[in-house]
């Protein structure tokens, strides 16, 4: 079954049990396994997230969700990639004001 595609990420979903499914995703590494995994460990609705990579020659990763209580794996998934958005947009602003405020305070000091 296919889940969701877009220019940045291509998942295929597999489970018989909606909230057992593993998640392929292709051209994708630790990077966003590990980050995906640690956002979506922390709703309480999951028993277990984990993610392996199928060979260091392929770029995709295996990417499993089991919840409880009848929630499907697809709800964490979303939540867990919208958090990650969230989290990735703050560090870039939280930058880009840093640099903007370094660069006027650089602009401030005379020069020698």
């Amino acid at each position: 079954q296919h889940l969701h595609t877009c220019t940045d990420m291509s998942v295929q979903a597999d489970g018989a049990d909606e909230g057992c499914v593993t998640f392929v995703m292709h051209d994708e590494d630790h990077t966003l396994g590990n980050s995906l995994r640690y956002m979506i460990m922390k709703n309480v609705d999951v028993d277990f997230c984990g993610y392996t990579i199928t060979h260091p020659s392929e770029s995709k990763i295996n990417f499993r969700i089991q919840t409880r209580g009848g929630v499907p794996a697809t709800e964490p998934l979303r939540r867990g990639l919208n958090e990650l958005s969230d989290v990735c947009q703050h560090v870039l602003n939280t930058f880009q004001v840093s640099i903007v405020n370094e660069f006027k305070v650089r602009q401030e000091q005379p020069m020698e």
